[in-house]
C-alpha cells in the first residue's frame, strides 16, 4: 500500500537554525542577566571572551566580542556573581543559545567587596603590603608629584595647602580618576614619574601624592586594580595614597608608603610648616645667645675670685714690705701689661665671637632665606606664566581638534544615513521579492491539491464509500454483511447497509442441498 502524501513543509538544517535565530531575538531582545561566571580562562587570541553564566539549576553560554570587552569598566572573573545586560541569540555551529554581553556589572556591593577582599589576600601573600618594605618620607621635598585630574577641586586643594605651609616645586601627571582608563593611567604616571631622570628638567620628584575625591565603590574601583597597587608597590619614590575620605579603603592604600585621609592632608604630611621652622631657627638663636651670655658671666666672676686672692701687704713685716712695694709695683707694671694683652686678646675673641653669633649667623641666614625667597617667587611666576601660555596653547590645539572630529563624525553620520536608507531599500525590495516568491509557491501547491484531490475523482461520476467508523474501504472483501456504510458522492452523503453477493448467497444455498434433513 503506498504511504500518505502529507502536506507538511520541509525545511534545509540552516532555514531551521534562521527561523529559530529569529524567533530567540525577537521574542527576547534586550536581557538582564544574573549569574556567576563560570569556565572563563581570559579573553582569547582574537580579543573575544568566552564563558558561561550559571545559578543553582541552569547555565547559559555567553559571548563578549572584542570591542565591548575593551570597554568593559568590570571585567570578567572567574567565580564573579554579575548582571549581564545583552542580547539573547542562536549558534547555528552548536545548535545552542547564548547571550552575547554589551555590559557587566557586579551583583550588588557585597559581590565588589568580596573580589576586593580576594586580591587584597593575593597582594598581602606576595608581599607587596609589608611594613618593612615601605620608605619614609622626605622632610623637606624640592619636587612633589601629583597623580590626579587637573580638572577637578582635588589638585586646587593640594596647591593651596602646599602654598600655604611651604611652597614647593608641584609636577602634576593630569589621569583620568574614574572609568575603564583609570587604573592603566595612574599605573603609567607612577611607572612615568619613577623613569624621570635625577638631575634635568623636569626632574625626578622626591615624594608622589596619588589624590582623588571621595565616591562610591564603583567610583574608586580603579584604585583597586592590581596594576595600580603593583605600581605603587613598585615605586622607588615614597608614594602617598590620597583617595576619597578617611572611610575609604582602596588597594593603593596598602600597597602605598603613607595613606593620607584627604587630599589635603596629603599635602599636610608632604611638606612642613614654614612659619614654624622660622620659629624653631629663632628660639635656637636666642638660646645661643643666652648661653653665651652665661659664659661671659662666668669668666667674669672667675678672674674676680682669683684677684680677690691675691696676698695683702699689711700681713708682711717692714723689711720685706719695702721688697714687697717694689715688687707690687713691678707687679702692677706686670699686671697691666698682661692685663693689657688679654684685654687686646678678649676684644680680639669677642670680634671673632661677635662674628661668630647666632645673631649674626642668623642675619645672615635671613639675607640668604630672603635672597632665596625672591628668586623662588620669580621662578614661580615664570614657571605660573609658561604654564599659561603652554594651556592657552593646548586649548586652541583642541579647539581646532574637536571642529575637525565634529565635522568628521558629521560626514561619517551622513554617510551612514545613506548606507542604512540604501540598506532599507535593499531589505523593502528583498522582502517584496521573498513574499512574490512565497506566493506564487502557495497558489502552485493549491492548484496541485486541487488536481489530485479526491474530490476531483468524486466529480468524474466516482463514489468514496467509509464504514460506520470513518475509514474508507478499498476492497469489497473488508466489507462483512449487514454492515452500515456511508457514501460520499460529489453532491452529498447517503447512508447504505451491505448485503451479501450474490456468489456468496447461491454457495449458501448449496452449502444447504448438500446437508441433507435429520427426519
Amino acid at each position: 500500500m503506498p504511504e500518505p502524501i502529507s502536506n507538511t513543509p520541509e525545511f534545509t538544517v540552516s532555514e531551521l537554525a534562521g527561523a529559530l535565530k529569529r524567533t530567540i531575538e525577537e521574542t527576547f531582545g534586550l536581557v538582564r542577566l544574573r549569574g556567576e561566571i563560570s569556565n572563563y580562562r581570559g579573553p582569547h587570541s582574537s580579543g573575544h571572551a568566552y564563558f558561561c553564566l550559571k545559578d543553582e539549576n541552569a547555565r547559559i553560554d555567553a559571548v563578549i566580542w572584542k570591542g565591548t570587552f575593551l570597554r568593559l569598566k568590570i571585567k570578567p572573573e572567574e567565580g564573579l556573581e554579575v548582571i549581564a545586560t545583552g542580547k539573547v541569540t542562536t549558534f547555528a555551529g552548536k545548535s545552542a543559545y547564548q547571550i552575547v554581553v554589551e555590559s557587566l556589572e557586579p551583583a550588588g556591593v557585597g559581590a565588589l567587596m568580596a573580589l576586593l577582599e580576594e586580591r587584597r589576600r593575593k597582594l598581602a601573600a606576595e608581599g607587596l603590603f609589608d611594613e618593612g618594605r615601605k620608605r619614609p618620607l622626605p622632610f623637606l621635598p624640592g619636587v612633589i608629584g601629583v597623580v590626579t585630574s587637573p580638572t577637578g577641586a582635588v589638585i586646587r586643594d593640594i596647591l593651596h595647602r602646599i602654598g600655604e605651609r611651604f611652597p614647593r616645586y608641584v609636577l602634576v601627571w593630569p589621569v583620568r580618576v574614574q572609568g575603564e582608563t583609570c587604573a592603566p593611567e595612574v599605573a603609567a604616571a607612577i611607572d612615568g614619574f619613577n623613569a624621570l631622570p635625577a638631575r634635568g628638567s623636569p626632574r625626578r620628584p622626591d615624594v608622589i601624592i596619588v589624590a582623588r575625591g571621595g565616591g562610591s565603590l564603583e567610583d574608586l574601583w580603579g584604585f583597586n586594580d592590581e596594576l595600580v597597587a603593583r605600581a605603587a608597590a613598585a615605586s622607588q619614590i615614597p608614594l602617598i595614597s590620597a583617595i576619597g575620605h578617611e572611610t575609604d579603603w582602596t588597594l593603593i592604600d596598602f600597597a602605598a608608603d603613607l595613606r593620607a585621609p584627604t587630599p589635603t592632608g596629603a599635602a599636610e604630611k608632604a611638606v612642613p610648616v614654614k612659619i614654624e621652622l622660622a620659629a624653631l631657627l629663632a628660639d635656637f638663636a636666642r638660646r645661643n645667645a643666652a648661653a653665651a651670655l652665661r659664659f661671659v658671666v662666668q669668666r667674669r666672676a672667675e678672674w674676680r675670685s682669683l684677684a680677690r686672692a691675691l696676698p695683702r701687704s699689711d700681713a708682711i713685716i717692714a723689711d720685706p714690705r719695702q721688697r714687697y712695694d717694689r715688687a707690687a709695683a713691678q707687679l702692677a707694671n706686670l699686671l697691666g701689661a698682661a692685663f693689657d694683652r688679654r684685654r687686646i686678646a678678649a676684644a680680639r675673641f669677642a670680634h671673632r665671637l661677635a662674628n661668630q653669633s647666632p645673631r649674626a649667623k642668623m642675619a645672615r641666614a635671613a639675607q640668604k632665606l630672603e635672597s632665596l625667597d625672591l628668586r623662588l617667587r620669580h621662578c614661580r611666576a615664570v614657571a605660573s606664566d609658561r604654564r599659561r601660555q603652554e594651556i592657552l596653547h593646548a586649548g586652541r590645539r583642541l579647539r581646532g581638534a574637536l571642529a575637525a572630529r565634529t565635522r568628521l563624525e558629521t560626514e561619517r553620520i551622513s554617510a551612514c544615513r545613506q548606507t542604512i536608507a540604501a540598506l532599507r531599500r535593499r531589505m523593502l525590495n528583498l522582502i517584496e521579492a521573498g513574499l512574490e516568491r512565497r506566493r506564487a509557491a502557495l497558489t502552485a501547491r493549491e492548484k496541485l491539491i486541487e488536481s489530485l484531490g479526491y474530490r476531483q475523482v468524486l466529480a468524474r461520476g466516482f463514489a468514496l464509500v467509509r464504514d460506520a467508523e470513518n475509514r474508507p474501504l478499498r476492497r469489497a472483501s473488508e466489507v462483512a454483511a449487514g454492515a452500515r456504510l456511508d457514501i460520499e458522492f460529489a453532491d452529498g452523503h447517503r447512508g447504505a447497509v451491505a448485503q451479501p453477493s450474490q456468489a456468496a448467497k447461491s454457495a449458501d444455498i448449496k452449502k444447504k442441498s448438500t446437508q441433507g434433513s435429520l427426519f
